[in-house]
């Protein structure tokens, strides 16, 4: 996925199941991948299109990368469906 809307990026059901992994804590793509019947690279697939929108941020530990949810990524999804409600 090229472009950066985070819309587009939710749209996906395997993307939107590691957001809500993410949300209960951090994890590596192994960690997330348990979880999923796709591959590891599927997953870090996913993974990069929400680092593209912005819905994810990544950490190194070591060899290890480690995924988490960046809420202020989630802002402009907030305001746009915001104005729905006022």
């Amino acid at each position: 996925m090229s472009n950066s809307d985070p819309f587009a990026a939710i749209a996906d059901p395997n993307r939107r199941h590691l957001l809500e992994e993410l949300r209960r804590a951090p994890r590596t793509v192994n960690d997330l991948a348990k979880g999923l019947p796709i591959s590891r690279p599927a997953v870090s697939q996913h993974l990069k299109a929400l680092l593209d929108c912005n819905l994810v941020t990544v950490t190194t530990s070591g060899t290890k990368r480690i995924y988490s949810v960046n809420t202020p990524g989630f802002n402009r999804m907030n305001l746009w469906l915001d104005q729905f409600w006022i």
